[in-house]
């Protein structure tokens, strides 16, 4: 038995990228802001150490520019209806 062949066996996986979890997390948790820092964090790291966690990087970004900008456009809802006085009238 060779030693290559020896070695393989004992390979761990590779592991995944914490940030990349954590920017998955907090994008579906709401934490908009969180999701998309930790995942661009994420997706450098991962292309520089060849970790796993690409996919949950680039979820976590994407969710995270969606929640961002729902965030916006309700605030702006919110703040044309204060303006129009349609919270006087009950609607």
């Amino acid at each position: 038995m060779s030693d290559q062949t020896q070695f393989q066996g004992s390979q761990q996986p590779a592991r995944t990228n914490t940030l990349a979890i954590i920017a998955l997390a907090t994008s579906v948790l709401g934490i908009s802001l969180a999701g998309i820092i930790c995942g661009h964090i994420a997706l450098s790291q991962i292309k520089r150490t060849g970790e796993q966690g690409q996919g949950m990087a680039l979820a976590g970004v994407i969710l995270g520019y969606l929640g961002f900008v729902a965030g916006i456009v309700l605030l702006f809802a919110a703040i044309a209806a204060l303006l129009s006085g349609a919270y006087m009238a009950g609607l």
